[in-house]
C-alpha cells in the first residue's frame, strides 16, 4: 500500500506516513531497529545482527527508490535497507507487536538501547 504522504520529522526524529485518513508517525530508533537490510536480518539464514543502543539514532534523510520503496539513511551511517511500501505499512499498523518483538530480542542477548549501557549477566 502506497503512502498518501511522507514527512520527515528531523526534529522529533520521527517519519510520517499517512494512508488516506490514516495517520502514523514511526520514530528513527523503530525503523533502524526493524531494518530490511542483510545486515539486520541477515542473508537468508538468520545470521543478521540485533541493533542495539539506537535511542539516539536519527534519520539523515530519506529517498525513493524507484516506485516501490523508500531508502532510508540513518545519522549512524546505515543506509542498506530498502523499505518497501508493503513493509512500510505493516511497520506502521503492526508497531506496537514488532517493538515488542525487538525489546524481547534485546533483553534476551542481554543489550540496551542505550548506547552508554553495557548490560552485565550475572549467574
Amino acid at each position: 500500500m502506497v503512502p498518501d504522504k511522507i514527512l520527515l520529522h528531523k526534529k522529533s526524529r520521527q517519519l510520517e506516513l499517512t494512508y488516506g485518513d490514516q495517520s502514523y508517525r514511526l520514530d528513527a530508533e523503530y525503523l533502524r531497529a526493524v531494518s530490511p537490510s542483510a545486515e539486520v536480518r541477515g542473508h537468508g539464514s538468520g545470521s543478521g545482527t540485533l541493533p542495539s543502543g539506537k535511542r539516539d539514532v536519527a534519520i539523515d534523510h530519506i529517498e525513493a527508490a524507484g516506485n516501490y520503496a523508500l531508502k532510508i539513511l540513518f545519522d549512524d551511517g546505515h543506509d542498506s535497507g530498502i523499505y518497501t511500501w508493503d513493509y512500510l505499512h505493516d511497520l506502521c499498523v503492526n508497531e506496537e507487536s514488532h517493538w515488542q518483538e525487538y525489546l524481547d530480542a534485546l533483553h534476551e542477548q542481554g543489550k540496551s538501547r542505550d548506547p552508554d549501557t553495557q548490560v552485565v549477566r550475572l549467574m
